[in-house]
């Protein structure tokens, strides 16, 4: 194993525990993570992404209609032991921070951290996994105007994070979030300490991951990972679902070409 490869991260952890209410009535009976892109179902995008980049540990943290997400990780990989759905009962009444915590025990190595309705296309995980990382990277885009959906992200003039969130002011802003997060062994114990201990308070129950990450900013420890030219979609509205269809094309024996 070369020194690289024995730095890249152990697992993947896929937050999709929210039914996607925006979405309905698409998602009345139907968590978003199994909404068709092309005919291929969102966590399936990210399952065979993650495969093809060689990581074969993935914890989904699923909630809402978790037997119909549970059927769908049985019957499509099979052949993948360690890929598992852990089940969030709070997604009703918690945000995202609350998902961390229900997994805060598999953040015990390096790994990576994707929301679940952000879809990668074909090289963006590969030039992530190969950037040189600081104990965090945060992955990022640039445009020209950012919208009050868009998760905000300043920066130092060395590319380091100094905070994030969706309601920073025009002149703070630099870049968005794209909803993929890479920890480095260092970085994911300090993420698991302030998540382990961010629920003690009551008032975080309904706060972002991303709160977290943007307190860790101040340490330093924050670094970025421009995926600028890549491809790469998220899924909040339904235009969206129609915008990430012209972007990605499914093809039946992805997951058959993986196993093989």
């Amino acid at each position: 194993m070369t020194d690289q490869a024995s730095r890249l991260p152990a697992k993947a952890i896929i937050l999709s525990a929210g039914q996607g209410r925006r979405l309905l009535p698409l998602t009345e009976n139907t968590p978003k993570c199994l909404l068709p892109v092309s005919g291929k179902p969102v966590i399936a995008w990210q399952i065979d992404t993650l495969l093809a980049n060689g990581i074969q540990e993935i914890v989904i943290v699923a909630g809402f209609q978790i037997g119909k997400v549970e059927a769908l990780i049985a019957e499509r990989y099979q052949a993948y032991p360690a890929i598992r759905v852990v089940f969030n009962p709070f997604y009703e009444v918690a945000d995202n921070l609350a998902s961390c915590w229900i997994v805060r025990e598999e953040m015990n190595t390096g790994f990576l951290l994707l929301n679940g309705d952000t879809l990668l296309g074909d090289n963006l995980l590969s030039g992530v996994l190969h950037a040189q990382t600081a104990p965090i990277t945060l992955c990022i885009d640039f445009k020209e105007i950012f919208d009050d959906d868009d998760m905000k992200v300043q920066l130092d003039a060395q590319g380091r994070v100094k905070q994030v969130s969706k309601k920073l002011s025009a002149k703070e802003t630099d870049a968005e979030s794209i909803g993929l997060i890479r920890f480095n062994e260092k970085g994911a114990q300090l993420f698991y300490n302030a998540v382990d201990q961010a629920l003690r308070e009551p008032e975080k129950l309904g706060s972002w991951y991303l709160s977290i990450v943007s307190a860790l900013a101040k340490q330093g420890v924050v670094g970025s990972h421009s995926v600028a030219g890549n491809h790469w979609c998220e899924i909040d509205f339904i235009q969206d679902l129609q915008k990430a269809g012209n972007c990605f094309s499914y093809q039946e024996t992805d997951a058959a070409t993986l196993s093989g």
